[in-house]
């Protein structure tokens, strides 16, 4: 069987549970520290095979199960901030995974293809932002010893270490895949979700 015939769970933008949505529903993925945002919901839009990490919404909240947050406290605890966030029809505890560092590390020289917002671009803020990366590559010297960071400009991507993605593998049932981000030392090999 392959994934593509497995019903997919699919978590909707998680949003306060008092009501209402978020001001910003995608600060989970711009790689900042943020105030705490009390309790949090997040609506399931269709069932399917649940699993221990995916993406939520068109935002991509990362949201995961105790066991893949425990991965995060133990292994980067200055680097994540975790919300618990109730997941509709769910009794287990799950939690937003909020990478609170951003690192302006992209090797664009190593990357595949780099695509940016032209200077045009009727919102000013992604002016020279990065529109997509093919092949994403990071230089590890840059990015300060975080363990899991966003890139600055793109952060769309999430990256972890080796040693996070192989414990992040034991947990299994994960809903997302991991691709090398680094040149081939296994020393400072790191891994984008």
């Amino acid at each position: 069987m392959d994934t593509a015939d497995v019903p997919q769970w699919y978590i909707t933008t998680p949003v306060p549970a008092s009501g209402g949505k978020f001001e910003e529903p995608w600060m989970f993925g711009e790689g900042r520290l943020l105030p705490d945002p009390g309790p949090i919901k997040a609506p399931v839009r269709n069932q399917g095979v649940r699993r221990t990490f995916m993406f939520a919404g068109i935002e991509r909240v990362p949201i995961v199960s105790e066991a893949v947050a425990n991965v995060f406290r133990r292994l980067a605890p200055d680097d994540v901030q975790l919300f618990p966030v109730t997941v509709e029809g769910e009794s287990a505890p799950f939690f937003i995974v909020n990478a609170v560092k951003a690192a302006d590390c992209i090797d664009e020289a190593n990357c595949e293809e780099v695509h940016r917002y032209d200077q045009d671009d009727p919102y000013p803020e992604r002016r020279g932002a990065y529109r997509w990366i093919y092949g994403l590559r990071v230089d590890p010297a840059k990015t300060d010893g975080a363990r899991v960071f966003r890139p600055k400009r793109f952060t769309t991507a999430l990256i972890v270490s080796e040693d996070i993605k192989d414990a992040l593998e034991s947990v299994g049932s994960l809903g997302v895949s991991f691709e090398r981000v680094t040149g081939s030392s296994a020393q400072e090999e790191s891994r984008e979700t």
